[in-house]
């Protein structure tokens, strides 16, 4: 039933709206974007992270591929995360996820403005906004990332990186200079794909307890 002309509407519990954006562009093998996948959604499954999630209230989260210019494709539309069986399922979705771009270069700042754009058309109000970049390298195609803090909204949004280190130029250096942004913001690093299930683990748990001062591991 809807509800009466005038008559508030109580939304759901939400302590966080999560953009999860992985980075396929041409670097990255499949065998690489599977850990990926695998990862994120291993290390939602885990029981900290799982048990965080309930602790905060529930959190709205979404998954995306990016790498050109225009290649941003959804992985997992939003959902509420509150218990284990939408946490399972979410994560399902990103596991089963097949990829539809790989021969394109890395456009990061594409990819956060269009974070951003998703991020303003989430279906809650949090009481924070995240966005989750993963990558292996730096922007090579397309304006910076600085460019587009300065064209699209993120007031009060935390861009966080997770880095796969390994390339030159080094891309932790480059995420930590140019990437992060906002309060609390920070970097985890990947010492190669197989480590980035344990790294976005530390990445979650930081974010979902809503760590206050900005570092970088």
């Amino acid at each position: 039933m809807l509800p009466m002309q005038g008559q508030a509407v109580a939304q759901p519990l939400c302590g966080l709206s999560l953009v999860l954006a992985l980075d396929v562009s041409s670097s990255v093998d499949d065998d690489e974007f599977t850990l990926q996948t695998g990862g994120l959604a291993g290390a939602l499954r885990d029981p900290d992270v799982r048990r965080s999630i309930v602790a905060a209230g529930g959190i709205q989260a979404t998954a995306l591929e990016w790498s050109g210019r225009y290649q941003q494709v959804d992985i997992a539309s939003w959902s509420l995360l509150t218990g284990d069986a939408d946490i399972f399922s979410f994560a399902d979705r990103i596991e089963a996820h097949q990829r539809v771009h790989q021969e394109f270069p890395t456009a990061l700042g594409y990819a956060l403005g269009h974070a951003a754009t998703r991020l303003s058309k989430a279906p809650l109000d949090c009481a924070r906004s995240v966005i989750d970049v993963s990558g292996d390298g730096i922007n090579n195609e397309g304006f910076e990332p600085a460019l587009a803090y300065r064209n699209f909204d993120f007031s009060n949004v935390t861009v966080n990186g997770l880095v796969i280190q390994g390339a030159d130029p080094d891309p932790v250096a480059y995420y930590r200079a140019e990437v992060i942004r906002g309060p609390g913001a920070f970097v985890v690093v990947a010492d190669d794909f197989t480590d980035y299930e344990n790294a976005m683990k530390r990445k979650l748990l930081r974010e979902i307890n809503g760590a206050n001062l900005a570092s970088a591991d």
